[in-house]
């Protein structure tokens, strides 16, 4: 039975290599819905070879989109039309750049399981305006009997995917999938656990073909309105007092994003 199982996981991976698909490009639409219409600034962490980058530009004024790795940071520069409203930088996505409080978005698509995970979130809030949002598209250690049924219940869909994506024909993999990629170590319910602390109201929900998804709207402050337009009736939580205790020192991520 069990040359079997392996027989076919072998035969599923041969067959996935040769219909390759962008689990994240999967979520990019979603993503876009859950943000400002209209937002002043956007910043993207992790941000790849810049495909959502550069479907943020059709919506914000500008857009920073930021990744460890200098080598996918020139190919997304490469694949991004000059007169896209998209400014890049290899940089880490925990770096101090004095635009703290600026972003009326927030995207990190694949990336906080490369960062140390409260330092990461801490400073994903610190970066956010007044009333803005932040969307983490992320990956967990699959822990519990659920996390592993929809890993599972994945694999086919999977493979059934990327048959029709690629029309049935076999296909070099997407430029978004040669990022650097590690595994995810921390669970759900711990990553869970740290954003209701750090950031009071997140919505999280675990997602199809390994994936969770993580929304956040910073509280407004007297400060002024938040930027950019919200659909009607998209009300962020009621502000909650921020602790004065100092934040933690900011460490480097554990790699290159993805």
């Amino acid at each position: 039975m069990a040359t079997l199982t392996d027989s076919v996981l072998r035969a599923l991976g041969r067959f996935n290599a040769a219909h390759p698909w962008d689990h994240n490009a999967h979520y990019h639409r979603w993503i876009l819905r859950q943000l400002p219409s209209r937002p002043e600034r956007a910043l993207d962490l992790g941000c790849g070879t810049g495909d959502l980058a550069r479907l943020l530009a059709t919506r914000a004024r500008t857009v920073r989109a930021v990744d460890a790795d200098p080598a996918i940071v020139a190919r997304a520069r490469e694949l991004t039309a000059p007169a896209a409203r998209v400014t890049y930088a290899a940089e880490d996505a925990l770096a101090a750049t004095g635009d703290d409080g600026t972003y009326a978005a927030v995207t990190c698509v694949a990336t906080l399981h490369h960062l140390p995970l409260a330092p990461a979130l801490e400073r994903f809030r610190d970066r956010l305006a007044p009333g803005g949002t932040l969307v983490v598209l992320g990956l967990a250690r699959p822990e519990t009997s659920g996390d592993h049924l929809l890993g599972l219940l994945a694999i086919p869909l999977n493979a059934a995917t990327g048959w029709i994506v690629n029309r049935g024909r076999p296909a070099p993999r997407p430029a978004a999938m040669t990022a650097t990629t590690r595994d995810a170590e921390e669970t759900f319910a711990e990553i869970a656990l740290a954003a209701r602390r750090i950031l009071p109201g997140a919505r999280l929900r675990r997602r199809l073909f390994w994936r969770y998804t993580l929304v956040w709207r910073k509280p407004a402050d007297a400060a002024g309105p938040p930027f950019g337009r919200r659909r009607e009736g998209d009300a962020g939580p009621r502000p909650v007092p921020r602790s004065p205790a100092a934040t933690p020192p900011v460490r480097r991520g554990a790699g290159p994003s993805r």
